[in-house]
């Protein structure tokens, strides 16, 4: 008996529910694994740079204006074509002849004007025509060759590392790139030139990319297809491992497109806009923040690393510890620092810009520059030592919370990149003042060691870029002109 309903509720058990549990396990297995294959296909991609050169258009003929029956003249009339026939041998043919004759002659030479006006006009035509052909492969030429002489002058500016040139350069890049899985294709770059610094502020998926269901199966005793929910911490892991691999994929696209050698520094907030449950207001967390040399990305072997391990103890990233909470990380480097579209309006050249160049001021002047700006960002400074480099030390309280603290402020006025050995003095006193953060402030820029350095440690590089934005942000008048050498 209990073999026969055993069988018996076996064939009861509608086959198509338990194969669509199936299928959709597949389906939502096949989602989780093209996630955790992001940056395997991003490196599938060859990454190439773009050579500038080849964006020059090829020259261009003007398309010919003249019609081929016009190039060659036209045959004239023959005479043999309007001679009468000789006359017979009867009276009066003579007569009629020489005025059939007479009549000949007449018509000849009204053709032969005829085809001289119409060879006249023809030339004239074809004259004109090439008049025309001649202007318009000029004009073709000069469009080519400013098409060419822009091409070559955005060449040199990248080159030479000209800020909108090179931010340019590399948002065209990376929008060449398709985002894997529909995912936000938006993003901004800003770049640093005193630093060589990319800085990318890239909007992530939100935790919902990640299935919130582990699997499906067949409830008998409901008879519906049941979700199984993905535990809590694996949603975490992998949602943190997606966002570790999209800042590997930025690392790989940008120093893969670095054709002219232009960066060395990148530095990655990756956003998500969401909405926060509790307010019901849309919202940008900072998620993951890390900052990478090209001599860091160029030791690791991509295919082989663990993503949230080389992001968080090889590079010293800020990943958030809930981002399904939208927890925040603090970026390393706030992208309105770097965004081009401020600072560009804060360091214009020019003969009637009444704002003080920061590069003319003695060090005292700068001093106080430095301590109006602190004291606008709502920090209380107390200057303990003046430098004899052009620079000041000071301590600075933040009041907040939690966020606040003790910082010691280093401000140098300088032409010539921070050298590393600063940074690390800088740290030293951070660790000899039981400090919270140590602050570098900079007319100039620092080089990829002194980011190296600073990585995962207390430590904030302000270089010149970061300077005006902040002078720009809290109202205070500044640019930065290198003098004349």
């Amino acid at each position: 008996m209990g073999r026969s309903f055993e069988g018996h509720a076996r064939s009861d058990r509608p086959p198509g529910r338990t194969a669509e549990a199936a299928q959709r396990t597949a389906a939502v297995q096949e989602h989780v694994q093209a996630l955790e294959n992001v940056l395997a296909g991003a490196l599938a991609v060859e990454v190439r740079g773009t050579d500038l050169q080849t964006l020059k258009r090829a020259p261009r003929r003007a398309p010919p204006t003249v019609s081929p029956a016009d190039l060659e003249a036209h045959p004239g009339p023959v005479w043999d074509a309007f001679v009468p026939h000789p006359p017979f041998r009867w009276w009066g043919a003579q007569r009629r002849y020489a005025r059939r004759l007479a009549d000949a002659e007449d018509r000849f030479a009204e053709a032969i004007e005829r085809h001289r006006a119409a060879e006249e006009t023809r030339r004239e035509r074809v004259a004109k025509a090439l008049r025309e052909q001649v202007e318009r492969q000029r004009r073709l030429d000069e469009a080519t060759a400013e098409q060419h002489a822009r091409i070559d002058a955005y060449e040199r500016a990248v080159e030479n590392r000209d800020r909108a040139a090179v931010t340019r350069y590399f948002t065209k890049a990376l929008d060449r790139f398709p985002e894997p899985l529909d995912f936000p294709r938006r993003h901004k770059v800003g770049y640093v030139p005193e630093s060589t610094l990319l800085a990318l502020e890239w909007d992530l998926p939100d935790v919902s990319v990640v299935p919130a269901e582990a699997s499906y199966r067949y409830d008998r005793s409901l008879d519906a297809v049941q979700a199984v929910p993905r535990d809590p911490l694996e949603l975490r892991r992998l949602y943190q491992q997606l966002v570790a691999q999209l800042a590997l994929r930025a690392l790989h696209l940008v120093f893969g497109s670095d054709r002219y050698g232009v960066v060395e520094t990148v530095v990655f907030n990756g956003m998500v806009e969401s909405v926060d449950l509790t307010t019901g207001q849309t919202v940008r967390p900072c998620l993951i923040t890390l900052r990478a040399t090209r001599e860091q990305y160029q030791a690791l072997v991509l295919d082989q690393l663990d993503p949230v391990a080389c992001v968080r103890h090889y590079f010293a990233a800020e990943v958030s510890r809930h981002p399904e909470e939208l927890q925040p990380v603090e970026p390393v480097l706030e992208f309105d620092l770097t965004d081009p579209r401020i600072v560009e309006a804060v360091d214009v050249i020019s003969e009637i810009d009444a704002r003080p160049n920061l590069l003319d001021l003695s060090p005292e002047s700068f001093e106080h520059l430095v301590h109006n700006l602190l004291t606008r960002m709502g920090l209380e400074t107390r200057l303990f030592r003046r430098g004899t480099d052009g620079g000041i030390d000071c301590v600075a309280y933040d009041p907040r919370p939690i966020t606040g603290g003790k910082f010691v402020v280093q401000a140098k006025l300088w032409t010539r990149t921070v050298p590393p050995s600063a940074v690390r003095d800088l740290f030293g006193t951070v660790v000899d003042a039981g400090a919270t953060k140590g602050i570098l402030i900079t007319t100039s820029g620092f080089g990829p060691t002194s980011y190296q350095f600073a990585n995962g440690k207390p430590l904030q590089l302000i270089d010149g870029t970061a300077l005006l934005s902040l002078c720009h942000l809290h109202n205070i008048p500044a640019r930065i002109i290198p003098r004349a050498s």
